[in-house]
């Protein structure tokens, strides 16, 4: 697709809009901005892929084809038709149509999405389909109207490894940013005391051997008119994997959870450096070597059962771990306080809340 630069937006889990941004720039996305909702800046289709593939924080990449005022629906209508829709779309290929209205003279939002879905039958001949896996998302906000493709498909945080979960699962974009927000950067060793189904520990054995989070699974773009299978085959194209000596252990009582991190750290290609085993807290030690993080995100009541008895279970952990683990880091991903207090760790400054599953949730951070 030979066109002129547009806006990419990167969707963020809320509350992760910083760490995600410092990774767009540092994935040379240099001018990446936060916005509302997440992370923008200038480029072209071939960015809108390499953001898809090596951006570890990103649920969606949006890419926004257009922008106009609109004050009713008859001008929305009139507008939307005079959009190229062949140079972003097949007609071939079905799409849905997806609004949001905010501050607006058009309030209605599924009357604004059925006026666009129109306007793409009509004009392009494209079928629109409540199922299309391609996503056309229609914002209007204070008359404002911007047009977006949603170049994703499903949600970036399924890598399309991670076929078991466990209860109340850590979602791999929010583990990556969390992961980012203790330091971590793949030289060192990461444990996690209740891995559930390991996606702490698979995220950052991803990161030590500087694997693509995108490299296997299908998007929404490579069903655009643009898209160069040839290109992007070059860009997924696998480095060799950094060599490293570290180890990345999961621990868990449930040995249904540990069964379940073993085939997706399997499926991910990083079993050779990750390790499960079912055990308790009391039972934690540190692996030989030098120190490294302990990052987890413990039961909290509100998703998994009440609070009461998890009191005594957080200071445990943190007995075990001011005893045992001297010179660690350690994360601690919690929506209650009074359980991270409970560890008796002495934390950092808080970071901003994210939301996680519809309940907001803190990562609190300490030096042993």
């Amino acid at each position: 697709m030979n066109t002129p630069p547009f806006d990419i937006f990167i969707v963020a889990t809320p509350g992760l809009e910083a760490p995600l941004a410092d990774e767009a720039r540092a994935a040379g996305f240099t001018e990446a901005k936060i916005t509302d909702g997440g992370v923008t800046f200038p480029g072209t289709w071939p960015d809108v892929w390499r953001a898809t593939l090596a951006l570890r924080g990103a649920t969606r990449v949006l890419a926004r084809i257009a922008s106009f005022r609109a004050m009713h629906l008859a001008q929305l209508d009139k507008r939307a038709r005079k959009l190229a829709w062949a140079d972003f779309l097949r007609p071939d290929v079905p799409v849905h149509v997806e609004a949001s209205c905010k501050r607006s003279r058009i309030y209605h939002a599924g009357a604004a999405a059925q006026r666009v879905a129109t306007a793409i039958s009509e004009e392009l001949g494209a079928p629109i389909a409540e199922n299309a896996t391609l996503r056309i998302m229609v914002r209007i906000e204070d008359d404002l109207v911007t047009i977006s493709i949603d170049t994703s498909g499903e949600s970036l945080h399924k890598r399309g490894f991670k076929e078991g979960v466990a209860k109340a699962p850590m979602r791999e974009t929010m583990a990556a940013m969390f992961l980012a927000q203790c330091g971590y950067t793949g030289t060192e060793p990461v444990l996690d005391p209740m891995c559930g189904s390991g996606t702490f520990v698979i995220e950052a054995a991803e990161i030590a051997l500087g694997l693509s989070p995108g490299r296997t699974r299908k998007f929404a773009f490579e069903q655009l008119p643009g898209f160069n299978a040839r290109a992007w085959t070059e860009l997924r194209k696998p480095a060799a994997p950094t060599p490293t000596t570290l180890r990345f252990l999961g621990f868990d009582r449930d040995p249904g959870a540990i069964r379940m991190a073993h085939e997706n750290a399997t499926r991910a290609g990083v079993s050779d450096l990750t390790s499960f085993a079912q055990q308790s807290i009391e039972d934690l030690t540190p692996p030989e070597g030098p120190p490294g993080l302990v990052i987890v995100n413990p039961p909290y009541g509100t998703r998994v059962g009440e609070k009461g008895p998890l009191i005594g279970l957080h200071r445990t952990l943190g007995t075990v771990l001011r005893t045992r683990f001297a010179g660690w880091r350690v994360g601690i991903v919690t929506a209650d306080r009074q359980l991270a207090q409970a560890t008796g760790l002495g934390f950092e400054p808080p970071l901003p809340p994210v939301l996680h599953g519809g309940i907001r949730v803190g990562l609190y951070r300490a030096r042993l």
